[in-house]
């Protein structure tokens, strides 16, 4: 069994479902369109661009944050979970519209590889943590981390930066060094003005699928 199978057994028919953004999140969603061809009852918002595009074409009907007052559950990927079910977001580059979807979900359902586990954020898979930046103020978010003594690198294509869906731009910092906590590091980041949010997720995910290397599906649920 795939992680997405596993995920589409919580889908409840009838239901409003977050669309998450990257590989885990993709395959769930084509998952999810072949089910609805079939005959599953569900409307889907979509965390980017991407996601929006690809529903459309799989055959899930969409919706917006406007449409509904509740999502149900969201179906997303990470980029790492630690042991309370925390997680780092935003490699893929969607991170705030993310958040907001999750924020407004009853269930945040989470989908990764075993190699997303660690047993600290900034360790293991991922090291680094995305900041969604406006970009007016990015000379002085990349000043203030710098005073933070926090490297920090603009993402970039071919020496332009990349926008992200809301036209601002992705600074990932460099936490491979850091000795302290993320969640307090995160705390003091997004007091930086110009900076609009981070990719930790702390405290919102319920349950995260996780697909091991047998073929198997371990269930990991906050508190459990």
């Amino acid at each position: 069994m795939t992680i997405a199978e596993k995920a589409l057994e919580l889908v409840v028919d009838g239901s409003v479902v977050g669309l998450g953004t990257g590989h885990a999140a993709s395959d769930f969603v084509r998952l999810l369109g072949q089910h609805v061809r079939g005959g599953l009852d569900v409307r889907g918002i979509a965390t980017s661009r991407a996601t929006e595009a690809l529903a459309r074409e799989v055959g899930v009907p969409l919706l917006g944050l406007g449409d509904v007052d509740a999502i149900d559950a969201t179906f997303d990927g990470a980029d790492a979970v630690d042991p309370e079910l925390n997680l780092i977001k935003g490699l893929g580059g969607a991170l705030l519209r993310e958040k907001i979807v999750a924020s407004y979900s009853r269930r945040l359902i989470i989908l990764v590889g075993k190699e997303k586990l660690t047993d600290r954020l900034g360790r293991g898979y991922c090291k680094r943590l995305p900041v969604e930046v406006v970009p007016f103020a990015l000379p002085l978010v990349r000043r203030r981390l710098l005073e933070m003594g926090l490297g920090a690198e603009l993402r970039s294509r071919e020496g332009q930066p990349v926008p992200t869906d809301n036209g601002n731009y992705t600074v990932d910092i460099d936490l491979s060094t850091l000795e302290e906590d993320p969640r307090g590091l995160g705390e003091r980041v997004r007091a930086i003005p110009g900076v609009v949010e981070t990719g930790l997720f702390i405290g919102m995910a319920g349950t995260v699928l996780v697909q091991l290397g047998d073929g198997t599906v371990e269930v990991l649920t906050r508190g459990g």
